[in-house]
């Protein structure tokens, strides 16, 4: 009987891919959990796939190396472990121990060096398992020795190897050496990148090799090949210095044997006490039931004990026999693999669906790859399909379904029915969560590792489209999107259900937004290229005007978008004051720096120019034309309803939420925006919508009456603070009463506010307490928000949506205010994007009724532009107004400013 494998796991390298790869994760005193419940599951997979092998976890040693001998400056540029990385690590610890696995941290030596000398012991008598992401590791794979990633569900044997890299495990030491490591600081050769190494190495052979044949490297195919001999030449003491630092140690002095690897016993008491600490609620459940950390094989509840069943489907009857059962399923999983994630431009290539978990089908019928095996015909597929994807009392489920809405609609679908989408569930129950893509949500909530997309189609420039992937490797990954979708809803679902106030936001707002924002994204913006291209034109013109100003007032050229250049021109050469600098130590020129250098020196306000016209130039008058669609004349942004903490939407190619508005050039950007011939832009804006919910919810006497009489709030505001007439207001009163306005409900200090308006600090605070006494509901409400906030760890907008404050009870007292700061402007922010989702839906049902010929053509901040027939505009506006100014029920009224113009500048 072979002998079971020895498991080592590089417990350094997963620390910190988890806390790169996963959510954010807290509890609620502010722990930071996610790379903790990352590193866990890996090793609980692990466990499950290796059920009877021994594991050791191996863990870098603090403090220096022998390499640090070797080579002073080895890893000198890493920057040190961040402080949420930091207070993880013991935990980690705590829980490997008690679980009673061997954890080993070995001084002078990485934990690299640990691993490679057990698996020079092991591998005489038994196959060695490395669970590793670091790509140095596969020097050590040999016929005994295999490297497993469990964050990418990948294994690699000697074939493996060569396959990644292009060369053997026994040339990784060398492909190090000569490319170096920018991570490690490890040098290289000068001017020898990963191709050039690959070149030499596949054409040469070993450094050794290399050396002893520095004749033949002129004769290879790559660039340079003619100087890259005397190169190596100059830097040969440098490659064998790198070839040095990139061997794995495989001798180290170790004062344990194989035998102390076996595991001790599972400590389950000091486990759950762990678990319970850490809010690890699932792992908690698991101990209770089973007295284990892993699932139980009995527990049928466990998401990780799902046995995957995954079908391709080329025959008709296997397709008919689907379809019956996606027919009488109350809720089905569905998922469409496609050409392009652009989507006016992408083609569905294959479906996918599952019904039950770990039962799952990928349909493909558009793979066309030379020897592609046969499918069914994307007619047979899709049409029998269509009617049911367009019921709306068949019920589907997806994982950012607003996609597979808009891929389908290039195909004559209009998919409706959408009941569930995981990633909104997600994002409801946790907007602070980082990421709500799917990956990232099995991981968090199932324990799996899906298969990546990168896995099965490759990266970068020679990267796969989905029609061009093997059927083989296509199917399991389309069907486990559907598989994985279905059980994370079922994982998801019941957490939502308990929050009366997160189902309500779920199911009345951010659901029914899904297909309004599908129609406004395919709805699509004019924009006049010709405009755009002119005003390009322009600001090169004053960009080049203003490159020459900033030469002469430096005294000479220099690269204005270098920040070195720049801080030896303003900090060395013209001997201006450092106010700020960069963590390395240099001089900040960071754009806050510049705008207040601006004040007293001209160069500062010249660079600020010149960037803010160059970004202009690159990010929307250059880019803006590239993104018209080819077919349809308009340019089609992407909403993100899962992004913005608060609840607000963000777009992306373009990004409208960022247009700057603040400056002539930056409006007129607005001004491309156009209407077709014969229709007009109708842009209907909620006036100052964050101050109007700051009355409601403080209950402010002075303010709720401001605004019901219809006062100008910053005058109104400015008369109370300044003590003055209402009339005898001042321009410069009313800015500062505006500052303190928008400050005061962004959390600003007495300190930033002086900043803002160019005062002392006792001067602001004065202002701010001046405020206080005159609206004191404003105060009050502060005050209960923060203690509310601190007791609880979250607030809540008008409408239920929860935003969490995992930072509330942090002792980091910097954090702690910031997360203050937030508890009191977030409902106010959080109800404001809900009050505009609520609109968007109620204007997009009463377009979708009515006989206007209008479109809602974007969502921008307060704001719904539309697109509307000239001679609808009245009506338009009427019924903009009704519905808009209906959207929330205040204390105060909702004002809706609308305006009309032939474009969205005009009408803004």
């Amino acid at each position: 009987m072979a002998a079971l494998p020895l498991v080592l796991v590089d417990g350094s390298s997963y620390l910190y891919r988890a806390f790169h790869a996963l959510p954010a994760l807290t509890t609620s005193s502010g722990q930071p959990t996610g790379a903790i419940k990352g590193v866990i599951s890996m090793i609980k997979r692990l466990h499950k796939d290796y059920p009877d092998s021994p594991i050791a976890v191996v863990f870098d040693a603090k403090g220096k190396t022998f390499r640090d001998e070797l080579f002073e400056d080895y890893k000198a540029h890493r920057p040190p472990m961040p402080d949420e990385l930091r207070s993880q690590v013991q935990p980690i610890h705590d829980i490997i121990d008690a679980m009673g696995l061997p954890r080993l941290v070995i001084d002078g030596v990485e934990a690299d060096d640990v691993i490679g000398t057990l698996a020079a012991q092991a591998e005489k008598d038994r196959p060695v398992i490395v669970s590793t992401g670091d790509k140095d590791m596969a020097q050590l794979v040999n016929s005994h020795v295999t490297l497993v990633n469990t964050m990418t569900d990948t294994v690699m044997d000697e074939a493996g190897v060569k396959d990644k890299f292009g060369i053997p495990p026994e040339l990784i030491i060398d492909f190090l050496a000569l490319m170096g490591d920018k991570v490690d600081n490890i040098p290289g050769v000068p001017g020898v990148g990963e191709k050039t190494a690959l070149a030499l190495l596949q054409g040469i052979g070993s450094i050794k090799d290399i050396y002893a044949n520095l004749d033949k490297v002129a004769e290879l195919e790559v660039r340079g090949a003619k100087s890259l001999g005397k190169k190596l030449e100059a830097a040969k003491e440098q490659a064998e210095l790198s070839y040095q630092l990139a061997t794995i140690k495989c001798d180290v002095d170790l004062e344990l044997d194989l035998a102390a690897l076996q595991p001790g016993e599972q400590d389950s008491e000091r486990l759950l006490t762990l678990y319970k600490e850490l809010e690890f609620k699932t792992w908690v459940d698991e101990l209770n039931r089973g007295g284990s950390g892993e699932s139980n094989e009995a527990d049928a509840d466990s998401p990780a004990e799902v046995e995957a069943n995954y079908q391709v489907v080329t025959e008709q009857a296997d397709f008919d026999a689907w379809m019956k059962k996606l027919r009488s399923a109350e809720l089905f999983a569905f998922d469409t693999e496609t050409t392009s994630l652009n989507y006016m431009q992408a083609r569905v290539v294959g479906v996918s669906f599952a019904v039950e978990p770990g039962e799952a089908a990928y349909v493909p019928f558009g793979h066309d790859y030379l020897d592609a095996p046969g499918q069914l015909s994307e007619d047979a597929v899709l049409g029998a399909l269509k009617p049911l994807l367009e019921d709306p009392n068949v019920a589907k489920l997806g994982q950012n379904l607003k996609y597979d809405a808009n891929v389908l609609a290039n195909h004559d679908i209009a998919l409706r029915g959408i009941a569930e989408d995981t990633m909104l569930e997600s994002y409801v129950l946790d907007s602070t969560a980082s990421r709500h893509d799917m990956d990232s949500l099995a991981l968090k909530y199932l324990g799996h590792s899906t298969i990546h997309y990168e896995d099965i189609a490759g990266k970068g420039a020679k990267q796969l489209t989905f029609n061009q992937i093997a059927l083989d490797q296509a199917g399991p990954y389309a069907a486990e999107d559907a598989d994985i979708t279905l059980r994370l809803h079922r994982e998801l679902s019941p957490k939502l259900a308990q929050h009366d106030s997160l189902v309500s936001v779920y199911r009345e707002i951010e659901l029914p937004l899904v297909p309004v924002l599908s129609r406004i994204e395919r709805n699509g913006a004019l924009v006049s290229r010709d405009m755009l291209a002119k005003q390009s034109q322009e600001l090169a013109v004053k960009i080049d005007e203003l490159e020459k100003k900033a030469h002469e007032l430096a005294g000479g050229p220099f690269n204005l978008s270098s920040p070195k250049q720049l801080g030896e021109i303003l900090f060395t050469k013209l001997e201006i004051p450092v106010i700020k600098k960069t963590p390395k130590g240099a001089p900040s020129t960071a754009e806050e720096v510049l705008v207040e250098l601006a004040n007293d020196y001209p160069l500062p306000k010249v660079i600020l120019d010149y960037r803010s016209l160059a970004k202009l130039k690159s990010t929307y008058t250059d880019k803006l034309p590239e993104l018209i669609d080819p077919n349809t004349g308009r340019i089609h942004t992407s909403y993100h309803q899962a992004v913005a903490a608060t609840g607000r939407l963000s777009s992306s190619d373009p990004n409208l939420q960022n247009i700057p508005i603040r400056t002539p050039e930056g409006r007129r950007i607005r001004k491309a925006f156009i209407a077709e011939k014969g229709y007009k832009i109708v842009a209907a804006d909620y006036s100052q919508i964050e101050l109007r919910i700051m009355a409601h919810l403080s209950g402010d006497e002075g303010l709720i009456k401001a605004f019901e009489r219809g006062e100008d709030i910053h005058r109104a505001t400015a008369a109370e603070v300044f003590g003055v007439a209402k009339e005898d207001v001042s321009d410069e009163q009313r800015r500062n009463a505006k500052a303190i306005n928008f400050g005061l409900i962004y959390g600003m200090s007495a300190f930033g506010l002086g900043r803002q308006l160019h005062i002392g600090r006792n001067e602001a605070q004065s202002y701010i307490d001046l405020y206080f006494e005159r609206y004191p509901g404003v105060l009050r409400y502060m005050d209960d928000t923060r203690k509310l906030a601190a007791d609880k760890g979250y607030v809540e907008t008008l409408f239920g949506r929860r935003l969490h404050l995992p930072e509330i009870n942090a002792r980091n007292g910097q954090r702690r205010q910031a997360a203050e700061r937030t508890a009191i402007n977030a409902p106010m922010q959080g109800s404001a994007a809900d009050i505009i989702k609520r609109a968007m839906i109620t204007v997009d049902a009463f377009l979708q009724k009515s006989k206007l010929d209008a479109l809602l053509i974007m969502q921008v901040h307060d704001e719904l532009v539309l697109e509307v027939k000239e001679d609808q505009v009245d009506e338009l506006k009427a019924e903009l107004v009704k519905l808009m100014s209906g959207a929330a029920d205040l204390a105060v009224p909702l004002e809706v400013d609308v305006g009309v113009g032939d474009s969205w500048d005009e009408a803004h």
